[in-house]
């Protein structure tokens, strides 16, 4: 059997993909750089662009079940980045599924479109999507998990899919968030927002990508289609504590000054604008999106997925700390 995986290079699409080798699956990757790491292990590797309906479209021939993981992510940028790469690229997946007759797609989506500004504490999946969009990121990935949820064929003749929902991935590999904070720290530049005390769910890497596989074999047993799933740790941290004990691991002072949710987010405000105004490179050290996910709890329930799907988070949060540690260190 031939799988495509569409951001196969990535950070949680290289998992996928080692999964899938070790399962005796057939691999194909499409993604913007060569790889020749995953072409040595023995993945057809296409490089390209998700935005190309053509090169979406070659990839796709063949292949038996899509997992589509590829989407432009972060906090900042453009709306036209965004919808080009996370809502027409995820079309040109649909369309490609619809003209080549494959019949299984899972999506890799966010729960960040269910934000609204407020806490989320232990909400499932009837959580209405979000509105009051504070970054474009979560707007179109709601945008595309919808479409792919809609494509759906409810008898099953059809196209099968499934969304997850994976919240901050984090393990060895990971290239954005713990690097990120980590370096802040260094710096200095890490604030508490808030009171310091909201919890978060978080998704080590590995859980991450067996809930993929798990997903996959679902749409072959016709099991749980035409829906979302959260999928986390399956107990959240307590954020503030959880990456003050990751960084005294790693020999980093522990971040102590604090400033207010209100604060922050205004901070953020005017931030955005001077970055939109001068057209600044990079992202802004602070946005409304990032001071309200920072200070507010957001953690969420995960019965589906287990019940539904066979997840269930093998990889314990003391387990992935302690490996990612050892590898920093190392």
């Amino acid at each position: 059997m031939k799988i495509l995986v569409t951001g196969g290079g990535g950070f949680l699409g290289r998992y996928v993909v080692k999964k899938l080798l070790a399962r005796g699956y057939t691999v194909r990757v499409l993604g913007r750089s060569e790889r020749p790491d995953l072409k040595e292990a023995g993945v057809d590797v296409i490089q390209g662009d998700i935005r190309d309906a053509k090169i979406v479209r070659a990839a796709a021939r063949g292949a038996e079940v899509i997992q589509h993981i590829a989407a432009k992510a972060g906090v900042w940028g453009s709306w036209e980045d965004y919808y080009q790469t996370n809502v027409i690229g995820t079309r040109n997946v649909l369309n490609a599924c619809k003209e080549l007759g494959t019949q299984r797609l899972v999506y890799t989506s966010t729960p960040s479109v269910v934000f609204n500004g407020e806490a989320l504490q232990g909400v499932d999946e009837n959580q209405p999507y979000g509105k009051d969009w504070l970054c474009h990121y979560a707007h179109t990935k709601r945008i595309a998990e919808e479409e792919v949820l809609s494509a759906n064929d409810p008898d099953g003749s059809g196209l099968r899919t499934i969304a997850l929902r994976p919240h901050l991935i984090w393990g060895v590999g990971d290239n954005h968030l713990i690097p990120r904070v980590v370096d802040r720290a260094w710096a200095g530049k890490l604030r508490i927002v808030g009171d310091g005390l909201n919890k978060v769910d978080v998704v080590h890497v590995e859980n991450a990508a067996d809930a993929q596989i798990r997903a996959q074999v679902a749409l072959e047993r016709q099991e749980g289609c035409g829906r979302a799933y959260f999928i986390t740790q399956g107990e959240p941290v307590v954020l503030w504590d959880w990456i003050n004990d990751l960084l005294q691991r790693l020999g980093v002072a522990p971040v102590e000054k604090q400033i207010s949710l209100k604060s922050a987010y205004r901070v953020g405000a005017v931030m955005e604008g001077v970055w939109k105004t001068l057209r600044l490179k990079g992202e802004p050290p602070m946005t409304r999106f990032v001071a309200t996910e920072l200070a507010k709890d957001h953690y969420f329930d995960i019965s589906a997925a287990r019940q539904n799907l066979g997840y269930q988070p093998a990889m314990t949060t003391e387990q992935g700390v302690e490996e990612l540690v050892a590898h920093l260190k190392g």
